[in-house]
């Protein structure tokens, strides 16, 4: 069965931590694209809005975005994820991984995208809470 290392990356406070899923828990994630916004509960994080980024296969190749299917291909290169070049108009033949994710992704990355909303009363302390409720409101003050 399949079993994932996601990294996922706040980039907001540039921090990013890492979580495992192992089989039913990975079942969803099995079959999506680079690119894609999926719900965070899959990954543990409910509430949150992800973005698929990239990832790896078993041996270690990169997933690149512009190579459609789960297959490893060996492709010339330019510039990009999994090339970088080092001399101007440089092309190398690399081994890289398609932009789906198979049962062969080890691990997978990720950034959140949209965050669960606060609500105003989760935001406040409980003792300014208890403040504000006790105090008599002006309206009530002026009658008296």
């Amino acid at each position: 069965m399949a079993k994932f290392k996601i990294i996922v990356s706040d980039p907001e406070t540039g921090k990013s931590q890492s979580v495992e899923v192992e089989e039913s828990q990975a079942v969803p994630l099995i079959g999506r694209k680079l690119g894609e916004v999926m719900d965070g509960a899959a990954v543990k994080l409910s509430g949150y809005k992800l973005k698929l980024t990239g990832g790896s296969d078993k041996d270690g190749f990169p997933m690149r975005p512009n190579i459609h299917g789960g297959v490893r291909v060996g492709a010339i290169l330019s510039e990009g994820v999994g090339f970088h070049p080092s001399k101007p108009g440089e092309r190398k033949r690399k081994t890289l991984r398609g932009n789906v994710i198979t049962e062969s992704i080890v691990q997978i990355n990720m950034k959140i995208v949209e965050k669960p909303k606060k609500s105003k009363k989760a935001g406040k302390p409980k003792a300014e809470e208890a403040k504000a409720e006790s105090a008599p409101t002006e309206e009530a003050a002026q009658t008296t």
